[in-house]
């Protein structure tokens, strides 16, 4: 090789090395000043584990300060703090026939198979809040709830008989068990509540005490806050952000996953806990029977 071709050479190699570096620079830069994961929807701001309202800022994994305005599509309340609140619809299901069978290998030893015929009911669209529960709380219905809970938030802690009682007092029931997974899972029998794949932060509030989603999580985040999870029939939070009190004969099961799940299995629709014992993960949302 000629002296010339020697100093080409090593000119090119030169080039080469700097523009690694200079690609790498650029893709350091974007991943520090990148814009933080949009887990939440509605227009809230994605603080770490939580989803908060404009003015709010993160203290000890929770929203806290005062409340600038709720996004369009939330209410403020005022009782019995200032929160921001997606008001509650129920939904209708016309029932149909409901196939379970352990359809992946997390399933195996987990998911009895069974065909289950569903009757027509309703159920409502959201956990029951705070807010909500409030109600029954200032018609002495129900019991105070414990601590200073955000309107916005998924009632927790409380037992199945507890939440039996605020059903009925707004006419309702708890789901069955069966009734419950009809409802996520659809007569497709969908893995998911939103469908087969796609498990991702922004569809399930889990993974939010260390990871994969968020870290430092103390509670669930607002009720709803995950619309891209939706059911197709129009169900929020059927997977994760808290697990579902339902009625399975005379006992009770908790469905659904919760904040606290960090693997898939905990979050598909045949996911249960066997449990009795009121929660911090654990919540719930009423059904109805139809008309007469």
């Amino acid at each position: 090789m000629t002296q010339a071709g020697a100093r080409m050479r090593w000119w090119l190699l030169g080039a080469l090395v700097l523009a690694a570096l200079a690609l790498w620079a650029v893709v350091l830069i974007a991943l520090r000043y990148r814009e933080p994961r949009a887990l939440c929807g509605w227009g809230l701001e994605s603080l770490g584990p939580a989803c908060c309202a404009l003015g709010q800022t993160l203290e000890a994994g929770r929203c806290e300060g005062e409340i600038v305005t709720c996004p369009a599509g939330l209410m403020l309340v005022q009782k019995p703090r200032p929160g921001c609140v997606l008001e509650n619809e129920v939904i209708n299901l016309s029932g149909g026939r409901l196939s379970v069978a352990p359809v992946d290998w997390e399933a195996e030893g987990s998911v009895e198979a069974k065909q289950v015929d569903i009757e027509p009911f309703s159920i409502d669209a959201l956990e029951v809040s705070v807010a909500r529960f409030s109600q029954c709380v200032q018609a002495k219905s129900c019991r105070q709830l414990a601590g200073n809970p955000r309107p916005g938030e998924p009632v927790t802690g409380v037992t199945p008989r507890t939440a039996e009682r605020f059903c009925m007092f707004i006419g309702g029931r708890l789901p069955t068990s069966d009734e419950w997974l009809y409802a996520a899972a659809g007569s497709a029998g969908r893995r998911f509540a939103w469908g087969d794949t796609g498990l991702v932060c922004r569809r399930a509030a889990y993974g939010l005490v260390r990871g994969p989603c968020a870290s430092g999580a103390v509670g669930p985040t607002l009720v709803g806050s995950r619309p891209a999870g939706r059911t197709p029939e129009g169900l929020y939070d059927m997977a994760g952000n808290v697990a579902e009190w339902t009625r399975q004969g005379k006992a009770h099961v908790a469905r659904g996953g919760s904040f606290r799940s960090t693997q898939a299995k905990e979050l598909k629709s045949w996911a249960h806990e066997n449990t009795q014992q009121a929660a911090p993960h654990i919540g719930f949302r009423c059904a109805y029977d139809p008309p007469g």
